[in-house]
C-alpha cells in the first residue's frame, strides 16, 4: 500500500501544525479568508441540490445524501490549495502542542486568526457573491434557505448543536488526517470525500459551514433568527463542539496512540525509492550509469531508482525513459522536512535519551 503509516501520518500532522505556527500573520489571515469562499462553494451547491420540494416531503434522507455527496467539493479545494480551515487547524495545532513543538500562544494565535479569517471570507462570499448576486432569491431556493437555517439554528437545543459539532469535526478532521497519509492526489481526494459527506448526510454542525447556511437564511428573511440569536444558539455551541471533536477525538487521541513514548519518527518522502510503490513512467529498476549513491536518496542502499524500458535497444543496451534528470523527491518532503519542523521543545523523552542498540 503506497501510503504513510498512521504513526508517520500523525508525525506529519505535528509538523504541519509547527509550520502553521510559524506562518506570517498577514499570510495566515488571507489564507484563512480565502478558505471561506472555497468552503462556501461546497455549501451553496449542497443547498441548491437539496432544493427539491417533492424529495423533501417524500424522500428527505435521499435528497440530503445527494447534497452531502457534493458538499466535499469545498474541503477538497481547501486541502489541495493549502488554505487554512479553523476546524482542521484545531487538529494540527493540538497535535503539535502536545508534541511539544509549539507553545500555547502559538495555538491561540493561530486559532483566533484562522477563525476570524474564515468568518470574514465566508460572510463576503455569502453576502456579496450569493446574497447580492441573487443566487437564492428565487423560489423554491429562497424557501429552502430559510427552512435550512431554521433547521440548523432554531429546531435543535443548544446542547444538541454542541454534540453535533463534536461529531462534525471528528469526521472533518479525520478526513484531513487520512488525506495526509496518501502520496498522490486521487487518494487524497477520496480520503477527504467520504468522511466529509458522512457528516453532512447526518446533519451534523460545522461552525464554518454554518457561517454560510444560517446567514443566507437571515438574508432571505428567516423568521426568529437574528444575528445575536445565531451567535448564541449556533455559532458558540458548534464551535465548542468542533474544538472537542477535532482536538480531542482526532488530534489528542492519535498523538497519544502514535507519538507518546516514541523517539523521532522517520518519514520517507522519496517517491523514487523501493519504499514507495509508485512507478516512474515504467517498471522500476536500477538505471545503470545513471544510478546515484548519495545518502538519504532513493532506494535502501542510497541508489536512485529510475523508470526504464525493459526492452533492449540497439547493441543490447536498455533504453531509459525520459526523466527530469533530478532526484524523484516529493515536494512536500522538502517542505515538511524533519530539519525544519521535526524538532521538539523541552527535554527529550525517555526513549530519546536512551541510546539506540
Amino acid at each position: 500500500m503506497d501510503a504513510f503509516t498512521p504513526q508517520q501520518t500523525t508525525e506529519l500532522v505535528s509538523r504541519i501544525g509547527c509550520k502553521k505556527a510559524h506562518m506570517r500573520l498577514d499570510k495566515l489571515w488571507w489564507n484563512s479568508f480565502m478558505t471561506g469562499p472555497l468552503l462556501g462553494f461546497g455549501c451553496a451547491v449542497a443547498l441548491s441540490t437539496e432544493t427539491a420540494p417533492w424529495y423533501q416531503t417524500n424522500a428527505p434522507g435521499l435528497i440530503r445524501t445527494l447534497g452531502a455527496l457534493l458538499f466535499p467539493i469545498g474541503l477538497v479545494m481547501i486541502v489541495l490549495s493549502g488554505a487554512d480551515l479553523f476546524t482542521s487547524n484545531i487538529m494540527f495545532m493540538t497535535t503539535a502542542f502536545l508534541h511539544r513543538r509549539i507553545s500555547i500562544i502559538d495555538v491561540l494565535k493561530n486559532w483566533t486568526i484562522s477563525f476570524l479569517g474564515n468568518l470574514g471570507g465566508m460572510l463576503f462570499f455569502t453576502l456579496i457573491i450569493i446574497g447580492y448576486g441573487g443566487v437564492f432569491e428565487m423560489e423554491p431556493y429562497k424557501t429552502e434557505s430559510i427552512n435550512f437555517a431554521t433547521m440548523k439554528a432554531v429546531d435543535p437545543a443548544w446542547y444538541q448543536i454542541l454534540l453535533r459539532g463534536i461529531g462534525a469535526n471528528w469526521l472533518v478532521s479525520f478526513a484531513v488526517y487520512i488525506s495526509i497519509s496518501s502520496r498522490e492526489i486521487h487518494s487524497t481526494i477520496s480520503a477527504i470525500w467520504f468522511p466529509t459527506a458522512t457528516f453532512v448526510a447526518l446533519g451534523l454542525d460545522h461552525c464554518i459551514a454554518n457561517m454560510f447556511f444560517i446567514p443566507i437564511g437571515i438574508w432571505n428573511g428567516a423568521p426568529g433568527i437574528s444575528v445575536g440569536y445565531y451567535i448564541w444558539k449556533s455559532l458558540i455551541p458548534a464551535t465548542i463542539g468542533n474544538m472537542i471533536g477535532g482536538g480531542l477525538f482526532v488530534g489528542a487521541v492519535y498523538w497519544y496512540l502514535y507519538l507518546t513514548g516514541e523517539g523521532s519518527v522517520e518519514v520517507n518522502f522519496n517517491t523514487g525509492g523501493l519504499e514507495s510503490a509508485m512507478e516512474a513512467g515504467g517498471p522500476m529498476g536500477h538505471a545503470g550509469s545513471h544510478t546515484r549513491g548519495q545518502a538519504g536518496r532513493g532506494g535502501s542502499n542510497g541508489a536512485v531508482i529510475e523508470g526504464r524500458d525493459p526492452s533492449a535497444g540497439e547493441e543490447g543496451r536498455e533504453r531509459e525513459l525520459p526523466h527530469s534528470g533530478g532526484y524523484m523527491a516529493s515536494g512536500i518532503g522538502r517542505e515538511l522536512s524533519a530539519e525544519m519542523y521535526g524538532k521538539r521543545k523541552g527535554p527529550p523523552s525517555e526513549k530519546e535519551r536512551s541510546p539506540s542498540v
